[in-house]
């Protein structure tokens, strides 16, 4: 079967998505779970009102990130870790490769094993099949991805519409049973958590998502497409999944929407919503390995690396990854954005907003500017005592405009011959 998702060059214009298509591949991918229990934490620490600004901010800030790349990403028809050659250099992108790739492993590991154990949970079976539904679950979740593109959009323009009914069936019970709007309005956390702290959570819940999600907005058919739906994901759909496991924490107790259906009383819903969250952003975090795998070993058997990928990650969640979401979540905010600050700084400073084709150019083994303004990135994040994540963005593209305009030698491109 010909490789059709273009893991290695620009996305040609007749290969393009409408808004609809590309809106629901990554609503799809940004309907996520883990998203809902960091919501949670929000709603126990904050009141009603605190509570919507923090998610309005953090929101926000999240799209415009993802909403940016995905600007460059549509005008390029490149994905961030092609992007990365020119920014870090042939061999130097193998650094976003595997930093990116490792993460979306990650994600995929806790995703498997997190349906294997919630599945057994709610249906009483027995807990000896939990390893082996995470098996059959991680090799099961990457047949979309392996489709491609085509798959990823077939499964959400079912998927994204349930979810999304779902999510408003549960909402509105909930509403009726706390009481209204008023009982909302008059619910106070106990403020455990600072401001920037939940605007952190918020933002690194997704933010290897949004430096990633290039992967399908690259495939809009205008800026303008991309612009839209990466911030109907990221701000809206994103926003709404936050909000609803913070509702879930005042109201039952319980952030994960698939707990808060079982507390209504909707246990087939709650069990559909469960596959349907976990498979759609399941296929796209796969996908993702695969494109920055294809990347870092030179190779267009997406296909191929794809059902690696589904192994590694099963193994990881067969190892326990359920259990380290948190201090993953702190990984992701700090090494992550950094690598879409220089993208950002790379793209609009240096190449003045047009790449040459990929094919036209041969590329430096290794861009020192951009390796240098990560790592700066990346300490900047890693020390910030307030928003590492939007500190690691802005110091990196900060750093690497600096350093571009200082008397040391550029990675220069010749043509390719």
């Amino acid at each position: 079967m010909k490789e059709t998702d273009y893991p290695l060059s620009e996305v040609p214009a007749g290969a393009r998505k409408g808004l609809v298509s590309t809106s629901l591949v990554l609503l799809g991918f940004t309907f996520f779970t883990a998203t809902m229990w960091a919501g949670g934490s929000l709603g126990a620490a904050f009141s009603f009102t605190e509570l919507l600004l923090v998610i309005l901010i953090g929101n926000l800030l999240l799209g415009s990130y993802a909403a940016a790349l995905g600007y460059i990403a549509c005008k390029s028809g490149l994905n961030s870790v092609l992007m990365g050659r020119f920014c870090f250099g042939e061999k130097g992108s193998k650094l976003s490769d595997f930093v990116l790739g490792f993460t979306q492993i990650g994600w995929y590991a806790w995703g498997t094993a997190t349906l294997s154990i919630v599945l057994i949970k709610t249906t009483g079976l027995p807990e000896s099949l939990e390893i082996p539904l995470m098996i059959l679950f991680g090799f099961a979740f990457c047949a979309t991805a392996m489709i491609g593109y085509k798959g990823l959009d077939m499964l959400s323009r079912f998927a994204v519409p349930a979810m999304m009914l779902f999510i408003l069936i549960s909402l509105y019970k909930g509403w009726v049973d706390v009481g209204g709007w008023g009982s909302l309005t008059g619910e106070s956390g106990n403020g455990s958590m600072s401001f920037a702290a939940a605007i952190t959570v918020i933002i690194g819940t997704f933010v290897s998502g949004g430096t990633q999600a290039t992967n399908w907005s690259r495939f809009a058919a205008s800026p303008k497409i991309a612009v839209l739906a990466t911030l109907a994901a990221f701000f809206v759909g994103n926003g709404l999944m936050v909000f609803t496991g913070a509702l879930g924490a005042l109201i039952y107790q319980q952030a994960d929407i698939v707990d808060v259906m079982l507390a209504q009383g909707f246990v087939v819903l709650a069990v559909l919503m469960l596959f349907l969250n976990i498979w759609t952003t399941q296929d796209n975090t796969i996908y993702n390995f695969a494109v920055a795998g294809c990347n870092l070993l030179r190779t267009d058997r997406r296909r191929l690396v794809t059902v690696g990928g589904a192994a590694i990650g099963t193994v990881l969640a067969v190892g326990g990854m359920y259990n380290m979401l948190i201090p993953f979540l702190i990984l992701l905010g700090t090494f992550i954005p950094p690598i879409g600050g220089v993208i950002m700084a790379d793209f609009w400073l240096r190449h003045k907003g047009e790449y040459p084709l990929l094919s036209s150019v041969a590329l430096p083994d290794f861009n020192w500017l951009g390796l240098a303004a990560y790592a700066v990135g990346s300490a900047a994040a890693y020390f910030s005592p307030v928003l590492p994540p939007v500190v690691g963005v802005l110091v990196a593209a900060l750093c690497y405009g600096v350093l571009l305009k200082l008397p040391v030698p550029a990675a220069n491109y010749s043509s390719a011959k």
